[in-house]
């Protein structure tokens, strides 16, 4: 026999030896997904997520951000929120974060019983601040970049309650660019009555005296002289400005003292001291204007003299809550003088319960 007839056929794997029509009808196997091994792994995946996410620890910002439809918020310039809150030119502003919110309510109301809310602008310095507001009161807070850490700036005397008073006077300046007139308050203050029938004349600057001792009831309007720090002592709660080149000389000249005497350890500093510093070095080119101190009377005076208070009584206008350190200690002050009114009058204020 031939050795060809012993040899078996061989098997021709190219595609021609298939059918075309078998090509046509031939589909790869399909990897099943939900084996048992894959389902007892998403199993596990589940169970780890249902006990890792309560504990997973999400800024507040963040998700109000991507839930909260006040993040429009965001976008909402000072600009804008001038032209929209101002009346006739005018706009009350304070610098709010959210842990001085009870405080911001308090104030709110005092001015709304005077009936000059409604030309209230609240300067958040936190996204939480922002939203709550807006959300109550739409329009009536804004945000100018960049956010600071709320808890920061809660003692006074650390370096985040520098770095949020410290960005005052650039609020400040802002708004005099945009060419309105801006009253500034910290919000740990109370209105007994309306503060602009004080503010006699067409002064650039007018602001209070920090200083605890008695003046006469016919005291000087100018600036007072140098304490023994070399400075007066003027204090930088509550200051009305017009927008005036000699207003924004001011802020620009505060400005720069802070800039030159940042905080520090060793010396704990605050905004007040660089605003006294401007007003006396820019004092002869600004007209200053030195107000009332029986209408406008520190903490500690109104709340340390008895007898100074019987003898002022219904002069007072706006009474500042200083001279004293601590969120407790200032809310159970104003309790002790009938001045916290959250607890009883909180339907007055335009954000209503806190």
């Amino acid at each position: 026999m031939s050795s060809v007839r012993h040899q078996r056929t061989g098997h021709n794997f190219s595609t021609g030896a298939y059918p075309a029509r078998f090509l046509q009808n031939y589909q790869k196997p399909a990897t099943n997904f939900l084996t048992r091994t894959n389902l007892i792994l998403l199993l596990a995946l589940l169970i780890i997520l249902g006990v890792l996410i309560p504990w997973i620890q999400v800024p507040e910002g963040f998700l109000m951000f991507y839930s909260n439809p006040n993040s429009k918020w965001r976008d909402y310039t000072l600009s804008d929120a001038a032209a929209r809150v101002a009346q006739n030119n005018t706009l009350i502003v304070c610098a709010v974060s959210e842990a001085y919110l009870p405080f911001l309510n308090n104030w709110l109301i005092s001015i709304a019983r005077q009936k000059q809310h409604e030309k209230v602008l609240v300067i958040a310095e936190d996204y939480v601040t922002l939203y709550k507001v807006n959300e109550r009161w739409p329009g009536h807070a804004v945000l100018v970049p960049p956010a600071l850490e709320a808890a920061a700036a809660h003692k006074f005397g650390s370096q985040g309650f520098f770095n949020f008073t410290a960005r005052r006077p650039r609020h400040l300046l802002n708004i005099l660019e945009l060419g309105y007139n801006v009253m500034y308050n910290d919000v740990d203050m109370v209105w007994l009555a309306d503060p602009f029938p004080y503010l006699l004349g067409k002064h650039d600057v007018y602001f209070m005296d920090d200083m605890a001792f008695v003046k006469p009831l016919n005291h000087s309007h100018s600036l007072p002289p140098p304490g023994k720090k070399g400075r007066p002592y003027i204090c930088s709660c509550m200051i009305f400005l017009r927008p005036t080149d000699g207003a924004k000389l001011i802020m620009k000249k505060w400005i720069e003292e802070l800039q030159a005497e940042p905080w520090s350890k060793a010396k704990k500093a605050n905004d007040q001291p660089g605003f006294n510093w401007a007003l006396m070095k820019t004092a002869g080119q600004v007209d200053l204007y030195l107000l009332p101190q029986a209408a406008f009377p520190t903490g500690g005076l109104y709340f340390r003299n008895k007898t100074w208070v019987k003898e002022t009584k219904g002069m007072h206008v706006i009474i500042h809550n200083n001279y004293i350190v601590g969120f407790e200690k200032k809310i159970k002050r104003f309790r002790d003088y009938g001045l916290w009114l959250v607890d009883d009058h909180a339907s007055e204020s335009p954000l209503g319960t806190l």
